[in-house]
């Protein structure tokens, strides 16, 4: 029986042809993405701003009435609603502050919730109520700080694991490659308005690892065929050390992608989110692992004698033992 595969074992792309074209255009996407953070901005659920957010489907309806919601919701004194659609045309969130005394006493925001529910249900019969999320301002600032935390202390762990690893010159790498896909991610959530809360946090993590893994396969392989084959030029052994593990890198791709895509589609809104963004990451943690993380070494000067000392360096020191053997008293 032949076995499947998605790449042969012997590919001979030249993916450093155009790794200038690829940072450029990685770039200007990285860019684009802290403008679109810092002035579109992101969507945070209450896991991060905090307040009371009811999420709600309309059954029997196409879209969910969003200008009667706010009028519905309004009137009933808890101040202006934020109501955004999510996932179909049916379904939204409606997003509360919290009334002031809650975070001392739940019985007020679990009373609002409850006034809030019981009027949607009273002048939308078809209207369902999928779930009500309640954090105090307190608790959410906490998050944000822990969950922002949680992101530089994994790059950086990573970014040091590396370093001692292989050389310096391959923590940057790592670094910029794993800055590459979390930027990215960040501004797929800007531009789309998908709520960002503590699941996205754990899927950025994810991805971290995932893009970890696979950088440091190739680098693992490039570190052999620099001591293997010293006299090769640069551009050349990266090409080679990309398309030894390019079979290996595809074929974990699309095995995690592909139930993440279903997720994606098929899944619970609960979770869409983080599918989204795991799904995302995967793509750009391979694409960054071959077009980030290995063209920057040559900018950084990797070569062979970043592992494996020079004849002619070995050859002086050589010398120079001899020299003092010669020198030497008897």
């Amino acid at each position: 029986m032949k076995l499947l595969k998605v790449v042969p074992d012997d590919t001979n792309i030249d993916f450093l042809k155009w790794r200038n074209w690829a940072f450029g255009v990685s770039l200007l996407l990285m860019i684009a993405s802290i403008g679109l953070v810092a002035t579109k901005g992101l969507n945070f659920g209450v896991d991060f701003i905090g307040g009371q957010m009811i999420r709600a489907t309309f059954t029997q309806t196409a879209a969910a009435p969003v200008a009667e919601l706010r009028e519905t919701v309004g009137s009933l004194g808890f101040g202006d609603p934020t109501i955004q659609r999510f996932g179909a045309e049916n379904q939204v969130s409606i997003r509360m502050k919290l009334p002031d005394g809650a975070d001392k006493n739940p019985e007020i925001a679990n009373a609002m919730a409850e006034k809030i529910t019981n009027k949607l249900k009273a002048d939308h019969p078809d209207v369902r109520i999928d779930g009500v999320d309640s954090v105090s301002g307190k608790v959410s600032q906490e998050l944000f700080s822990k969950g922002v935390l949680a992101l530089l202390a994994a790059m950086a762990g990573v970014s040091i694991y590396i370093w001692f690893r292989f050389e310096w010159q391959f923590g940057v790498g790592a670094i910029w490659s794993l800055m590459h896909d979390v930027t990215l991610t960040f501004g797929l959530f800007a531009l789309t308005g998908w709520e960002f809360d503590l699941n996205i946090i754990a899927a950025l993590l994810t991805i971290i690892g995932y893009s970890l893994n696979d950088t440091v396969v190739v680098y693992d392989r490039i570190r052999e065929n620099l001591m293997k084959f010293r006299k090769m030029e640069m551009a050349s052994l990266l090409n080679l050390s990309v398309n030894e593990t390019l079979s290996r890198t595809v074929m974990t791709s699309v095995s995690i992608s592909l139930p993440l895509i279903i997720l994606v589609i098929f899944g619970p809104d609960v979770i869409f989110g983080f599918s989204a963004a795991m799904a995302f990451g995967i793509v750009v943690g391979t694409y960054s692992s071959i077009y980030q993380a290995a063209p920057i070494l040559i900018w950084l000067k990797v070569g062979s004698h970043t592992f494996v000392p020079t004849d002619d360096a070995s050859a002086g020191s050589k010398a120079e033992r001899i020299d003092e053997n010669f020198g030497a008293k008897p």
